[in-house]
């Protein structure tokens, strides 16, 4: 295909794909406008519980670790017997 052709068609496909990532901004945000947009994954009930679930284990996993720091530094502060 000829330069004077090419180039043109490729241009105005650019501008099409900048046109319609205006109106099609999916991702893992906010919905997109109209006929477009479906459902963020992040925030479907299933995602959320996930979430929590993750959340929560890690908290646990936090708490543990402080808890044995505590163990550790408290024995180490008793007096030798």
């Amino acid at each position: 295909m000829r330069d004077h052709l090419y180039l043109p068609l490729l241009g105005l496909a650019s501008v099409l794909v900048v046109a319609l990532a205006a109106f099609w901004p999916q991702g893992l945000g906010d919905r997109s406008p109209g006929p477009f947009g479906h459902e963020p994954y992040q925030r479907t009930p299933q995602m959320q519980a996930a979430m929590r679930r993750e959340h929560d284990a890690a908290e646990r996993r936090l708490d543990r670790a402080r808890a044995a720091v505590h163990d550790l530094q408290s024995q180490a502060l008793q007096p030798a017997r």
